[in-house]
């Protein structure tokens, strides 16, 4: 049976997060987005473990279930170490085997920094190296992923705050790190082009911060089991194993908040080459730019564009359902009239990943007129075009302004 599985989301313990990220509203959305297994997210929060303790039952495999959705436990932290060139800000995804675990994890964890002040601690002083030592002395069987690896200010490579190499960032502790996370500003042939990321494995999740289909699943990792396992997760992902380890979701990476270099404020994006030209500066301002993670990966890329290592994982690259009804109506993503038909569309179909993944034209046709479908298709075929978003603004789909139902040119620019 196929999984899909979004292990990277957080519960309503964490800043700027929804209230409506509590287990009720997490498996139904899971359910309605198509996802089998989620993360528990932010297992250090007292209140949330209580929570987690009070409804999740043991399904005796490293895994928990609830509403018809499995879950496995897992938490954001973040560390922060001062050293000759600079602030080094880096954010790591822990996942733990069971309760026990967590608790082993948390007595530390505890000791580190004030568990209860948010769902993602921050720990002042401390290193990545120092991060994993710790963890894996509470529980060897802990997994820890390097979280959204490129972000520019809390990815291990981040251009803001990171390191050139998982084994800088790491040190000794490197040899407990096996997968990193793409990020949505990502995708899986960017990081094939760095030779020294071959053995890592690349994950993908959401980050989500609210239940809706737009952000829950919006990137996930897909799974062939019987029966999954926590372990049999972490041996196929660890393996790279092709038959248990299908493919990654991702958006097109231009959709992420940190794609191209810019300023936000100043309302101004360009690319890698451009920045070059511009000498890093913001024409606006005159200050540097946030640079974005193309532009990052082009610096330590040893590969041309194109590579693909002979152990890699496929992806598939898709924009969310209802980012696409809102682009082709031309209306706002939340907006009723968007929520309305996506929503129409994914009740026919069972799930959106089956309206976006699987499901026949001939079928769409039935439930969506012809325009929507070819945008479906076309977001399926991974050939739509986006804005690329940049300093902590998302990416927006273009649609050719002559699209029309039954036609299939859906060009940008």
């Amino acid at each position: 049976m196929r999984y899909f599985a979004d292990l990277h989301l957080h519960s309503k313990y964490s800043r700027a997060v929804s209230p409506l990220m509590d287990l009720p509203h997490l498996a139904e959305g899971a359910k309605r987005k198509g996802l089998q297994i989620l993360g528990t997210g932010d297992f250090t929060h007292p209140l949330w473990v209580k929570h987690l303790k009070t409804y999740l039952k043991d399904e005796s495999n490293g895994l928990y279930s609830f509403g018809g959705v499995l879950f496995m436990l897992t938490a954001e932290v973040a560390t922060f170490k001062s050293t000759p060139k600079g602030v080094k800000k880096v954010h790591h995804v822990i996942h733990a085997p069971s309760f026990e675990a967590v608790e082993q994890i948390n007595d530390v964890y505890g000791k580190m920094g004030n568990l209860a002040a948010d769902g993602r601690p921050m720990f002042g002083s401390c290193s990545p190296a120092d991060l994993v030592e710790k963890t894996v002395e509470a529980c060897k069987d802990a997994v820890i992923v390097a979280a959204h690896c490129w972000t520019p200010y809390f990815g291990i490579f981040g251009s803001m705050s990171g390191y050139n190499s998982v084994e800088e960032g790491y040190e000794d502790q490197a040899k407990h790190i096996f997968a990193i996370e793409t990020g949505m500003s990502s995708s899986p042939d960017m990081n094939w082009r760095l030779s020294k990321l071959d053995k890592y494995a690349l994950m993908s999740n959401s980050d989500s911060h609210s239940p809706w289909p737009w952000r829950l699943g919006r990137e996930c990792n897909a799974f062939e089991f019987d029966k999954p396992s926590f372990h049999g997760i972490f041996d196929a992902v660890k393996a790279h194993d092709k038959k248990h380890f299908l493919f990654t979701v991702e958006v097109d990476p231009a959709y992420g908040k940190y794609h191209y270099d810019g300023h936000r404020l100043c309302n101004f994006s360009s690319s890698p080459a451009e920045t070059k030209k511009l000498g890093g500066i913001c024409p606006v301002c005159h200050r540097h730019l946030t640079i974005g993670v193309e532009n990052r990966v082009e610096e330590l890329a040893d590969r041309p564009l194109g590579f693909t290592p002979a152990n890699a994982i496929p992806f598939k690259k898709i924009l969310p359902l209802h980012e696409l009804v809102a682009a082709y109506r031309k209306s706002a993503l939340s907006s009723k009239k968007v929520m309305e038909e996506a929503d129409g569309i994914i009740t026919s179909v069972g799930s959106e990943l089956g309206v976006l993944l699987d499901a026949p034209e001939a079928l769409l046709k039935k439930k969506a007129d012809e325009g929507l479908v070819a945008v479906i298709m076309r977001n399926r075929e991974g050939a739509l075009k986006v804005k690329p978003g940049f300093d902590g603004e998302y990416g927006v789909l273009q649609l050719d302004e002559a699209t029309k139902p039954g036609q299939k040119t859906l060009d940008a620019y």
